[in-house]
């Protein structure tokens, strides 16, 4: 059980660190761009989406989904609830630290 609750802490973790690196690269290439009509910016915007979709999946569902075909259900099932559990704590974490951050500045 408690190998099950660090792989899902692993997951959550790198999975938002993996949102932060994303966000962050975006944020830069404000900068960066300086005309708005350009035709790559949603190409590469619907790109990043996608294959962030990808990964994000790899690293929410991999394992469980693994775990499932192996045959260990429960486990895959607690895996991934436990994970989701923890993303969910995560985005919660940042919507009050959000909140925080406004009502003090």
């Amino acid at each position: 059980m408690d190998r099950i609750i660090k792989r899902a802490f692993i997951d959550a973790i790198g999975t938002a660190l993996y949102i932060v690196l994303v966000v962050s690269f975006i944020f830069s290439l404000q900068v960066l761009s300086s005309k708005e009509d350009v035709i790559i910016i949603p190409i590469a915007m619907l790109l990043l989406f996608v294959s962030s979709a990808a990964v994000t999946g790899f690293l929410v569902f991999g394992k469980p989904v693994m775990l499932y075909i192996d045959g260990k259900r429960k486990e895959a099932v607690l895996l991934l609830s436990y994970t989701l559990v923890i993303l969910f704590l995560l985005t919660l974490m940042a919507f009050i630290l959000l909140i925080t951050w406004n009502n003090l500045f």
